[in-house]
């Protein structure tokens, strides 16, 4: 009985070790419940309109990493450590170039800089200095997020590495997808020792020209790939908004946003009204809106915050612009199955977009969003995270 007993016991142990392992890992992707890690950066390596396409990873002293490629300058992983002190990867993206480039619909602006005009400009028509200027319709029947080969389609030159920043460079041309002047765009990521990944924009032209830049990151502080957000708590410093008509073009007026769905100057959970039957979240489908911030001043302001209710992740959104457009994911469809192999539906991610309004060049009482020859446009957004106790 002895012998037997040797014999065994290690079997048992050898096969709950192997029974652990297996059902730690997911999808054959290797990549386990515990540990969230940074794709190869041998899937990203590519050439590209004869530019090389290459994967980053920033890191900071405390640990964070931050992976960002140079093609559409897509922010791909952000690794921060939740509740108990496991590091989860807090925004949705691919493990490939490849990826990225094959899902076309909602995947190309995962992570993305979006430029040259951020958001919607209805039926892609504006006006500047007396001239008229059309756009690509690419959004039914207005223009989006710069049209269909913006800024996240273009590999953007690297300019300064260094642990923790990555300097990008994009010579947008005059005229290209319809908008004027030659349009130098420096974009700097830096992961800060403070927990923050920093995002500084500057741009220059020689050409009167209109411009909206941000990142279109989808969130889920639980994680990526782990579900819904709906549970997830969230503020925004904002008593008014700018509603839309059916076509998601801002009417022009800016309404308060006491006593609807829309409501989060205090923290609420994401779902709780999301389907109170009112015509702003029934023409997004829920939640695509821009926030009007109650900032007075021009420096960087608390615009946001949001906490996963699983991780206890806390992510604060700094900005320095006049408004924020929160995105509840509405129109993931779940056929793009991200980094953990999970399929990304409808709402598991959210996006916070620090910008100038929707349709700006066509509202002249908005904040203008005109650069003119010898003005330099300069704006930094942060996203910092903690632990909330």
């Amino acid at each position: 009985m002895k012998t037997l007993k040797n014999c065994i016991l290690p079997a048992i142990v050898l096969f709950c070790l192997a029974s652990c392992q297996q059902s730690s890992t997911k999808n054959g992707n290797n990549k386990t419940m515990d540990q969230a890690t940074i794709p190869d950066s041998n899937n990203f390596k590519q050439t590209i309109d004869g530019k090389p396409v290459h994967l980053y990873t920033l890191t900071n002293k405390n640990g964070l990493k931050a992976a960002i490629t140079n093609f559409g300058g897509k922010l791909v992983s952000l690794l921060v450590p939740d509740s108990s002190g496991k590091m989860t990867d807090v925004v949705l993206g691919y493990n490939s170039l490849k990826d990225y480039q094959q899902y076309t619909k909602n995947g190309m602006y995962f992570g993305s800089l979006i430029g040259r005009y951020g958001n919607r400009i209805a039926k892609g028509k504006f006006t500047l200095d007396g001239k008229n200027y059309q756009l690509a319709i690419n959004n039914a029947p207005n223009a989006l997020h710069g049209g269909p080969k913006g800024f996240f389609t273009v590999v953007w030159d690297v300019v300064k590495v260094t642990p923790n920043s990555l300097e990008l460079h994009y010579l947008a041309k005059d005229m290209e997808e319809g908008y004027p002047g030659n349009l130098n765009v420096t974009v700097t990521y830096t992961l800060t020792n403070d927990n923050a990944l920093d995002i500084a924009y500057k741009a220059t032209t020689d050409k009167a020209t209109v411009l909206n830049l941000t990142n279109h990151s989808y969130f889920n502080l639980n994680g990526e790939g782990s579900g819904t957000i709906n549970n997830h708590s969230l503020q925004i410093n904002a008593s008014k908004f700018t509603p839309v008509d059916s076509t998601l073009i801002p009417t022009g007026k800016l309404e308060p946003v006491a006593g609807t769905p829309l409501d989060f100057t205090k923290p609420e959970k994401i779902g709780a009204r999301i389907d109170d039957k009112n015509q702003q979240m029934l023409y997004g489908k829920g939640y695509d809106h821009n926030f009007v911030l109650d900032a007075k001043d021009k420096g960087q302001h608390l615009a946001a915050t949001v906490v996963g209710d699983k991780s206890g992740i806390e992510m604060q959104v700094y900005t320095d612009q006049p408004g924020i457009q929160f995105y509840g994911g509405n129109f993931l469809e779940g056929g793009d199955k991200g980094k953990t192999g999970h399929p990304y539906e409808k709402r598991t991610a959210l996006c916070l977009e620090t910008q100038h309004f929707p349709d700006s060049p066509n509202q002249p009482q908005f904040p203008t969003t005109t650069l003119k020859p010898g003005e330099t446009f300069s704006s930094v957004t942060s996203y910092k995270f903690s632990v909330k106790k």
